[in-house]
């Protein structure tokens, strides 16, 4: 009985975020909120934008507009909560939230990348073997990947959430991060369980490894095809569009290997905090970047957009 009360007795963590003055809260609240802003701007233009424009009602475009909406998902899973702490002198999150926040936080990440593995293969399929593309890629091929991203990351992380969740808690509270991260929370638990970290680890491991070498295998082999082309002209069409994803697949998966692969030891709690602030609200800030201003078709149809919408706006 005392045990159980014990692993019930936590109601609620702290979230202690980024210690400091409280003007330098408000700056931090300041500058968050930009990115928070931009982030969700310029992820629904692309969003918008691959709806609106007949143009791009192709599998490159409908996976890039989705990954977008998820980017949008994914960071709305923490900034709030974020800046709604700068703010305040009570940085408490109730424990269902906490655990609420750690499993959507997770589960979009892991979505991320499965999304990141369909569109290295699109460009695989699309590149590699282009006459058989259309019959290869095909409306209910397209759905069906389409349910995967989504879904699978959901799916994957449920067994370490469980897992996690059941820990018992009997206190402190106090977790020094901005987030519900899952290594504090275990940190956190009375009972120190090994087969607990071992299942974390694994499935952050199976993860992380599994989806970067298929994304790296994958442009291997378009860059491969695009080496054989003959014409200049599409190759260079070829390695801007290879490169955009590249560079979002480096920022994505440089940052949280650095973070959940290598040992913890020799990361301090603000270097933890640093990475899961890069990841979690820098890269969704450079993504639409990264995919706009290299891809003139996105580039077109965005201006197409606003143009519409300045007409609209003056009648």
């Amino acid at each position: 009985m005392t045990n159980k009360e014990n692993a019930n007795s936590v109601t609620h963590f702290i979230l202690l975020g980024f210690p400091s003055s409280p003007e330098r809260q408000l700056i931090y609240f300041g500058l968050f909120s930009v990115a928070y802003i931009l982030t969700i701007l310029g992820n629904t233009a692309i969003v918008s934008a691959v709806r609106a424009d007949q143009h791009l009602h192709t599998p490159m475009y409908i996976f890039l507009g989705n990954f977008s909406l998820l980017e949008i998902c994914y960071v709305t899973t923490t900034v709030p909560n974020m800046l709604k702490n700068f703010l305040s002198t009570n940085k408490s999150i109730s424990f269902v939230s906490c655990f609420a926040q750690f499993y959507f936080f997770f589960s979009f990440g892991y979505d991320e990348g499965f999304y990141l593995c369909i569109m290295a293969f699109d460009r695989y399929l699309a590149i590699c073997y282009p006459l058989h593309y259309p019959c290869i890629m095909t409306r209910q091929l397209c759905t069906g990947l389409l349910f995967f991203g989504w879904s699978c990351g959901f799916i994957l992380f449920l067994t370490p959430f469980v897992f996690i969740s059941q820990l018992p808690y009997c206190g402190p509270n106090i977790i020094n991060h901005f987030v519900c991260d899952p290594v504090p929370l275990m940190m956190l638990s009375c009972s120190k369980d090994i087969t607990t970290h071992f299942v974390y680890s694994f499935f952050n491991a199976f993860f992380m490894i599994g989806t970067f070498i298929f994304i790296i295998c994958s442009y291997a082999l378009v860059i491969w095809a695009v080496v054989q082309m003959p014409s200049a002209a599409s190759k260079h069409k070829a390695f801007l569009t290879c490169a955009s994803h590249l560079v979002v697949v480096i920022l994505f998966y440089g940052s949280i290997m650095v973070m959940y692969v290598g040992p913890e030891s020799g990361r301090t709690v603000k270097m933890q905090r640093n990475i899961t602030l890069f990841y979690s609200v820098i890269t969704p800030l450079c993504n639409p970047l990264i995919y706009s201003l290299r891809n003139k078709e996105m580039k077109d149809a965005l201006r197409k957009m606003f143009k519409i919408e300045k007409v609209v706006l003056k009648v």
